[in-house]
């Protein structure tokens, strides 16, 4: 047996490093030579990765969301035997013009029976299509559409039948909510630019050395921090009983977790918080979020949150106004961590940057309390030793 190390291509001229998007194999698959591996998604284009060898997965380079370097590795393999290392596919780059093959030449060009296929479907031809080596890839495919689009662009788009969905259930009871809230509760809301390279930092360093406890995503740090921030903000940890005229503010946090199921979007609650550290939140978000999206949840933990929030993690865009969760009164919403260049005393680096977005009711808050309560909040957040302390 051999260990065979599949090593991320260039895959983009210029490109550093590509996103992991989807796993199509786990540790312990069986892989066929060609069989798709994952797809990898760079500022271009996404593109398909394929095992050049038959054999056993050993070992996958991160998870869905994760970048990975170009030319680290992303699948080990074990083979039957030694394995020689085949050409990497062609770099994402725009193929030159070349001269028409000739007829007899094209029985000639060597392609797995999957390529063959996707190159009929698509209308190109194979002899048309650069590679690198002996053989076309769909790497070679994903380099060819992105600058020729073959065959497929002249086609019209398909297009879906008229349909009419009638609204029930949850989907139902979400639409009637966020009417509602949007009818009773003058919205506002402030969205604030925080640098979180040291909290991601220590994230990953926390989670290299976990142990037995559940992975940290970025949530539970910001559950935490914001459990130390809302007592010097009582205000936005409340409800407002708009019939009776009544301001409830709690003092303990029961955090609502936005979270989407087949259905639609449901919030599930954390109770007490503020009494949970961060392997406990993490554990508890984990339970909540797999117990909501299979149905499981128990009624009152789907009930009696007192601010709430909101995250899509890699998908989450630069900005966002959330919809306040009736009848809490503030909701903040996570969006997306990016990598952009910044000034740090004088000298330009390159930073780990995520917006929040806080809504609040505008009733209850004032623009002045909020703004504070975020710029207090990048205090906590882009401080993990204050994050982490006890005091």
């Amino acid at each position: 047996m051999a260990r065979y190390e599949f090593k991320l291509p260039d895959i983009g001229e210029g490109i550093a490093e590509a996103e992991i998007v989807a796993w199509h194999v786990k540790v312990g698959d069986a892989v066929a030579e060609d069989q798709q591996l994952a797809d990898m998604m760079t500022d271009k284009a996404t593109v398909e990765m394929e095992s050049p060898v038959a054999g056993k997965v050993l070992e996958v380079a991160g998870e869905v969301g994760d970048m990975i370097p170009i030319g680290s590795v992303l699948v080990v393999i074990e083979t039957a035997g030694d394995v020689a290392a085949p050409p990497e596919p062609a770099p994402v780059a725009e193929p030159e013009p070349e001269p028409a093959p000739k007829a007899a030449a094209k029985s000639s060009i060597q392609a797995s029976p999957a390529v063959r296929a996707r190159a009929r479907d698509l209308g190109i031809d194979l002899a048309a299509v650069k590679c690198a080596g002996d053989r076309v890839r769909h790497a070679d495919l994903d380099a060819y559409l992105l600058y020729h689009g073959g065959g497929a662009a002249h086609a019209p788009a398909p297009r879906r039948q008229d349909e009419d969905i009638k609204v029930v259930g949850l989907r139902r009871k979400i639409a009637e909510n966020m009417a509602e809230a949007k009818r009773r509760i003058p919205h506002f809301t402030l969205v604030e630019e925080y640098d979180v390279t040291d909290l991601e930092a220590t994230r990953a360093m926390m989670n290299a050395d976990r142990g037995d406890n559940p992975k940290l995503t970025m949530l539970p740090f910001l559950i935490s921090a914001l459990c130390k921030m809302l007592p010097a903000y009582p205000q936005l940890n409340a409800r407002y009983d708009d019939e009776a005229n009544v301001i409830h503010r709690s003092g303990a946090v029961h955090m609502g977790m936005a979270t989407q199921t087949e259905n639609g979007l449901a919030v599930a609650v954390i109770r007490n918080a503020e009494s949970r550290d961060l392997w406990d939140l993490a554990a508890e978000v984990k339970r909540l979020a797999d117990a909501t999206r299979a149905g499981k949840a128990a009624r009152e933990e789907l009930q009696g949150s007192t601010i709430t929030i909101s995250s899509l993690g890699p998908m989450g865009g630069i900005a966002s106004t959330p919809v306040i969760n009736r009848p809490e009164v503030a909701i903040i919403a996570v969006n997306k961590v990016k990598e952009m260049p910044v000034v740090v005393d004088g000298d330009l680096e390159i930073r780990k940057i995520m917006n929040l977005s806080l809504s609040c009711d505008h009733r209850v808050v004032d623009g002045w309390d909020a703004a504070n309560f975020m710029q207090d909040l990048k205090g906590l957040i882009e401080n993990p030793l204050k994050l982490l302390s006890t005091r």
